[in-house]
């Protein structure tokens, strides 16, 4: 790894539920095929997704990647942290 590079375990999947249009790119294409529909109903009246298993998640970014409405990806936990304040 390189000086200053950030490590998976210090990232994290971001789900943002109301962006999420149900096309299923991200559950097509995660390779270690934990994204799934959820049961609920987003205010447009999609099901959006979520990890089945968020320890199984090698951080790949694909799905961030993949989704044409920016409803998921991963971000640093410490980035995220500062953000906040």
């Amino acid at each position: 790894m390189k000086k200053g590079g950030v490590r998976p375990d210090n990232r994290e999947v971001i789900i943002i539920a109301e962006r999420c249009k149900e096309c299923d790119f991200c559950i097509e294409f995660c390779p270690q095929h934990i994204i799934v529909k959820s049961t609920e109903i987003n205010s447009k009246g999609y099901h959006p997704v979520y990890l089945s298993d968020e320890a199984k998640c090698t951080k790949c970014d694909i799905c961030g990647m993949i989704c044409p409405d920016f409803a998921i990806g991963i971000v640093d936990i410490e980035k995220k942290q500062e953000a906040r304040g």
